[in-house]
């Protein structure tokens, strides 16, 4: 049986059930036979559902559903409502599961996918052969099932063995959905945790944060306090300080000044800092952050005193002291290039590649094939991608081993086919096993002279230590990118502090060759990051489609991704178009878009397989992108912003199939869909790295504190062919006028500096 509490009024507050003799509270017997809307922040949800009375026609229920599935017989505890526009519904405030009794609603059940290895065609056999008495069978006889034709022993055993895993899990989600754990969660933590779950969520709630992923701090401390923890315990400071720093690292940050980290635990957790500091150094003693002054900016700035989490920490240091080792390496693989003639190199470059190189393109090729680490930065039409293929034409003529690595499968893509040698995701170069240890590191290096890595501004702190420790002492470390970029979407701002470090060679390229002046992706790209309002006029490759509300916004968008991009240029529009917010929430922002963009591209269809998930319906057809890295899935791991198309769901494997931008076909468990999202719209943020044809961007007022320059001037540089704007002149004007957020806390600067 599982409860599931209703949403209070305030979306952030806890929701807790109402008493069971609230006045009015009727009781409903129901089978979910429809989804039409759920909300994933709040658990409102609006089904249909079908009762005894009713038969074929369904009735509306509205409330707290988020969890159940498609199929499961439920008894809704709620009231009777008369809505103005929808009519009569049933308004739930909470709901059980419970098993279905008739044959009709057993096949449904069965059919649904809520059992592995039991699918529609399946259940009917099942429910045929043994009628209403086949949930006892499962249960009690489960041996008996080969009596049905089609199931074998094994399959058998399987499905024994999912009765008993559901049974389990659902024995497990009564105690934790009490304590305001949603049912997703809920598996999570009993697949984490089995039969001690409860316990575990008892005794020691805020190892869920550290342990279960999907569950922070807030969510730990919900249910802390559910189960008795005080308010002001150590063990909830500590952990409320741990988990200040990692949102800090989500933020891009390293560390934090320990003032700062003081006055946002204070916030967070609500109690007084004489309670906090006492804390902070206990947990310091534990070993469970580091603290380490650090030098300010400028001669005479103070010393920050930093709080590091531990990991953070040691790849910083790790970092530095092996770029400092590759530079001072006494051997080169590449010393050929020391002492070679460029008067009769770079003429035969020019021959191989039938172009010249400009004067700073040369300096960036030489620079990069004579010191053993170089970092080129440029902006678009710079000739950044000229100067790499150079670069590897001349050391793949000095028979050098070459590897290449971006950090995205598009960028690598792109690489592999600007240079003609193969290239690859530094997570897969680095063959990252489960857990996220690398296969390749400093006892067994890379098999590579030059190491080029592209797209390098969205390398974080932890992958470039990694990239780093892989790299044979000799060998030539090449980094581009373009520092203007927003940085990268994880902890540290690597490529801005390698320029901002003295010791490290480096070429940035300002001049935009003549081909690129006639683009107006190029020339507006250049404009937004000087400060200047792009031209919106004048170019067949930008353009800007101005409204000012948010709704008519989202719905012009969908109908420039849907209808007028497809006619016009002839781009596929879930292929070839891509939508950027600058932000996930509001009605123009990545989320809403999504939902609005798969009824246009990929909408229901009886005949197309789906499977919801909270509140997401993924159909075969959908572009999705993963939420996060997983070293366990596929053959090297699949990494957050890893982008794939649905191709397969499957109810009686209860699996759902994705084909990755690397070509792979990756296998999610239904209850594993919370890793995934859907793509049709991404955040520009999570676009780094990667390449469209054609970018659609909408700019609202309602993503006002979002709209800054190097985000709009990251959206822009995405696009190949073509560039919309769609929404409200103020904002794009808010947008361009409007500097980055400033510098993040990083000491890798520091570190690598004399």
């Amino acid at each position: 049986m599982i409860v599931v509490p209703s949403p209070s009024s305030s979306p952030s507050a806890t929701p807790t059930p109402p008493p069971s003799g609230a006045p009015g509270a009727v009781t409903l017997e129901a089978v979910l036979e429809r989804v039409t809307y759920a909300n994933e922040d709040t658990g409102y949800t609006v089904a249909r559902v079908a009762t005894d009375r009713t038969g074929a026609d369904l009735l509306t229920v509205v409330g707290a559903l988020l969890g159940a599935q498609v199929g499961e017989s439920l008894r809704l505890t709620g009231r009777w409502r008369s809505h103005p526009r929808f009519g009569r519904q049933f308004e739930v405030d909470s709901y059980t599961t419970v098993l279905p009794a008739t044959v009709q609603g057993i096949r449904r059940y069965l059919g649904s996918g809520m059992i592995k290895g039991i699918g529609p065609v399946m259940a009917d056999r099942m429910v045929a052969h043994f009628g209403t008495d086949i949930l006892r069978i499962i249960e009690e006889e489960p041996g008996r099932l080969v009596e049905v034709p089609g199931l074998g022993p094994k399959r058998t055993r399987r499905i024994a063995e999912a009765w008993e895993e559901q049974k389990a899990i659902k024995e497990v989600m009564v105690f934790l959905q009490g304590v305001g754990v949603s049912t997703s969660l809920a598996v999570r933590i009993y697949k984490k945790y089995g039969d001690g779950s409860i316990d575990t969520v008892r005794r020691e709630p805020y190892r869920l944060a550290a342990d279960v992923w999907g569950i922070g701090f807030k969510t730990a401390d919900t249910i802390a306090q559910a189960v008795g923890i005080p308010h002001d315990s150590p063990e909830r400071i500590k952990a409320g300080l741990q988990y200040t720093l990692s949102e800090a690292a989500d933020d891009g940050h390293c560390f934090l000044p320990e003032p700062n980290l003081v006055t946002s635990a204070e916030k967070i957790l609500g109690v007084p800092r004489e309670l906090i500091v006492p804390a902070l150094d206990e947990l310091a003693r534990e070993e469970g952050v580091v603290r380490e002054p650090i030098p300010g900016a400028g001669e005479d700035a103070a010393t920050i005193p930093a709080v590091y989490l531990v990991p953070f920490h040691r790849a910083e240091r790790s970092l530095a002291r092996g770029l400092r080792e590759l530079l001072d390496a006494p051997e080169d693989r590449l010393k050929a290039f020391a002492d070679v003639d460029w008067d009769r190199a770079l003429p035969w470059l020019k021959k191989r590649t039938g172009q010249a190189l400009a004067p700073e393109q040369e300096e960036a090729v030489r620079l990069a094939l004579t010191s053993k680490v170089a970092v080129l930065t440029g902006g678009p039409g710079c000739g950044k991608s000229f100067t790499v293929r150079s670069v590897v034409e001349l050391a793949a003529a000095k028979r050098a081993r070459i590897v290449l690595a971006a950090p995205t499968g598009r960028a690598a893509k792109r690489l592999a086919e600007l240079t003609g040698h193969e290239a690859a995701t530094v997570h897969r170069l680095l063959q990252l096993q489960p857990g996220g240890d690398a296969k390749f590191d400093q006892d067994n290096p890379l098999d590579a002279d030059l190491v080029v890595v592209d797209e390098s501004s969205m390398v974080d702190l932890i992958l470039a230590n990694k990239l780093v420790k892989a790299i044979p002492r000799g060998a030539h470390l090449l980094l581009v990118g373009d520092v203007d970029q927003l940085p990268s979407v994880g902890a540290g701002e690597v490529l801005a502090d390698l320029l901002a470090a003295g010791p490290i060679p480096r070429v940035r390229l300002t001049r935009i060759f003549r081909q690129a002046q006639r683009s107006g992706i190029v020339v507006n790209a250049h404009r937004v990051n000087s400060g200047e309002h792009p031209h919106t006029r004048g170019y067949d490759d930008f353009f800007l489609f101005p409204c000012d509300e948010q709704e008519e916004a989202a719905e012009l968008t969908v109908d420039v991704v849907a209808r007028r991009i497809p006619r016009k240029f002839g781009l596929d529009p879930r292929r070839d178009v891509q939508v950027l917010a600058p932000m996930h929430r509001g009605a123009a922002g990545a989320g809403a878009l999504n939902t609005l963009l798969q009824e246009a591209l990929t909408p229901h269809d009886d005949a197309r397989p789906e499977r919801r998930y909270g509140g997401r319906v993924f159909r075969v057809g959908d572009k999705v992108t993963q939420l996060r890295n997983n070293y366990d899935k596929g053959e090297a791991g699949v990494f957050n912003g890893t982008v794939g198309v649905v191709t397969a769901v499957s109810p009686e494997e209860q699996t759902l199939t994705v084909r990755t931008d690397e070509d792979e076909s990756v296998d999610y468990a239904f209850d594993e869909l919370d890793e995934l999202t859907h793509a049709y719209a991404i955040t520009i943020h999570r676009s780094q790295g990667s390449e469209y044809p054609a970018v659609v961007i909408p700019l609202t007022t309602g993503a006002w504190t979002m709209l800054r320059r190097n985000l709009l001037y990251t959206g822009v540089t995405r696009a190949k062919r073509l560039v919309v704007l769609v929404g409200s002149p103020r904002a794009l004007a808010a947008a361009v006028r409007t500097a980055g957020a400033g510098r993040r806390h990083t000491a890798l600067a520091h570190r690598l500096s004399p």
